[in-house]
């Protein structure tokens, strides 16, 4: 059973879809997901300078940052850790990335892989995998 929504930032959450005025799609989704009770993280390839925007603080149970742990998508550990930190395995925790040499790390760690090409088909697919309608 799926407990967990591992989001990356650049690309995903910052991707503002088709038809979504108010806030990127993905980040809606998490919202409704979290509200839903699964565990949430963010892992990104980022430096340890970054910081998530203000308007992510509580959004997220992990945060996980290259820069920080001194480990990077795609590598098998990267995503262990972050299933580690949730309290969860990594069969537990979907992970959604916009490449898909970073979903094949993913798979390989034993996460769900969603690979994003569009806002709709991510949702559309974390839709079925989570039972949860993100779309209204």
């Amino acid at each position: 059973m799926l407990k967990a929504l591992v989001l990356d930032y650049g690309g995903v959450l910052t991707d503002p879809g088709e038809d979504n005025p108010h806030e990127p799609p993905l980040l809606t989704a998490l919202r409704k997901a979290k509200r839903h009770g699964l565990k949430t993280a963010l892992l990104s390839n980022a430096d340890g300078w970054w910081q998530p925007p203000h308007e992510f603080a509580g959004l997220f149970d992990v945060t996980i940052l290259s820069g920080e742990v001194g480990l990077a998508k795609p590598d098998v550990d990267i995503y262990l850790l972050t299933a580690a930190k949730l309290d969860l395995e990594p069969g537990e925790c979907v992970f959604v990335d916009d490449l898909a040499v970073n979903i094949r790390g993913a798979a390989e760690a034993g996460m769900v892989g969603v690979h994003h090409r569009s806002t709709r088909s991510t949702l559309e697919e974390l839709e079925v995998l989570l039972a949860i309608a993100f779309r209204e």
